[in-house]
């Protein structure tokens, strides 16, 4: 048998029948084989230092993300998994792929490892259903079947995303007030799995806000003249609970009605200090304020941390830009997306500064009694 050294053994990875790639801990691929690189047109050295969601199309990322990457980082493995790679064609190239992680002796992770092969007929005819009902919808000329439709498929979307978490989060509740879990560690796991359920609720939020506005739905807002602190504080605390080793200071002063959709308002909130936690110094606090001021409201985000490269600057609201830049951990790139759209619909805007003293999101809207037209 060869040795991993030898000329056989390097044969064999790079000329094996199966696509194959390791990706290290930091989330970047380390290494990719002959076979993988010509199904997809790019050469291997092009894969080497990028993240996996680079080279899938839509579908693919949002599986990937939502799916595979926490069941990866909890259980060490996922097998028989539809992965949609995009080609540098800019052709689809539909594979199934198995992942399972090398850990080493203490339990870090060495590097995972993904082996693809192309996709069955199965997958194929699966494939020609769902493109047989684009086909379908592309014919519809009613608006209302199509408000329907989009409807229908957001709804049967949220369904399938949300149900499995919920059953996630009810065992972690029933865990949590059983009491049955007692040493360090296994409460340290049903912090993690909180902390996931937190992230993937938010990551599920901004899909489906995502799908609506793309297939013409829009952001809707449904607008009340009620508290907003209250609001924007429960926010806080439930990221506080997700990341209990970060401090997040608040400063509210909201003297003045704020006519708003307040869902959409704490989903921008959430969407902004998520962001802060994951791109700020982990020694220093996240700030938090809010205040009306004349005519207008005023909510903000600052962090301390690396200052926003100009060429990310242009580019931080772009649906999946997560900031290749910079070293960006985790989500879809969909948030501060999001939270521009939710800003927009309100007749607002975020600003953006960043200097190496602070990061700073700003989100000012008027104080209209009634929503803009």
């Amino acid at each position: 048998m060869s040795e991993p050294g030898s000329d056989d053994y390097r044969d064999l990875f790079e000329n094996a029948p199966c696509g194959y790639l390791t990706i290290g801990p930091d989330g970047r691929i380390t290494k990719v084989n002959a076979t993988l690189a010509s199904w997809t047109g790019f050469a291997p050295d092009r894969f080497v230092g990028q993240r996996l969601h680079q080279f899938l199309n839509m579908a693919g990322r949002i599986y990937y993300e939502t799916h595979i990457a926490p069941l990866l980082r909890m259980q060490g493995s996922f097998n028989e998994f539809a992965l949609d790679f995009e080609t540098a064609a800019g052709e689809r190239l539909p594979v199934i792929a198995n992942a399972v992680e090398r850990r080493d002796a203490d339990g870090g992770v060495l590097f995972t490892a993904l082996v693809v092969i192309k996709a069955t007929d199965r997958r194929r005819y699966e494939r020609q259903l769902v493109d047989s009902r684009s086909e379908l919808q592309k014919g519809l000329t009613s608006e209302r079947e199509t408000a329907e439709l989009r409807e229908q498929f957001i709804a049967v979307l949220g369904h399938d995303l949300r149900n499995p978490l919920a059953a996630i989060s009810a065992g972690a509740r029933i865990l949590q007030r059983s009491g049955a879990l007692q040493n360090q560690k296994e409460l340290r796991v049903l912090d993690m799995i909180n902390s996931t359920v937190t992230r993937m609720s938010d990551l599920i939020d901004n899909i489906l806000d995502f799908a609506r506005g793309r297939l013409g739905g829009g952001i809707t807002l449904h607008r009340a003249m009620r508290p907003l602190e209250p609001v924007l504080e429960q926010v806080v605390d439930e990221l506080r609970t997700a990341s209990p080793q970060r401090a997040i200071d608040t400063r509210f002063e909201i003297v003045e009605p704020v006519n708003c959709d307040h869902t959409r308002i704490g989903q921008l909130a959430s969407n902004l200090i998520g962001n802060a936690l994951t791109h700020g110094a982990r020694d220093m606090p996240v700030r938090v304020g809010a205040k009306t001021n004349g005519d207008e409201f005023e909510f903000w985000v600052a962090n301390v941390g690396e200052p926003i490269p100009e060429a990310a600057m242009e580019r931080l609201f772009e649906p999946f830009f997560r900031g290749d830049v910079r070293n960006s951990r985790q989500g879809l790139g969909l948030g501060l997306h999001i939270a521009s759209q939710i800003a927009q619909a309100h007749g607002g805007r975020i600003a953006v500064t960043s200097t190496p003293e602070e990061t700073r999101f700003v989100f000012s809207m008027p104080l209209a009694t009634t929503a803009p037209n």
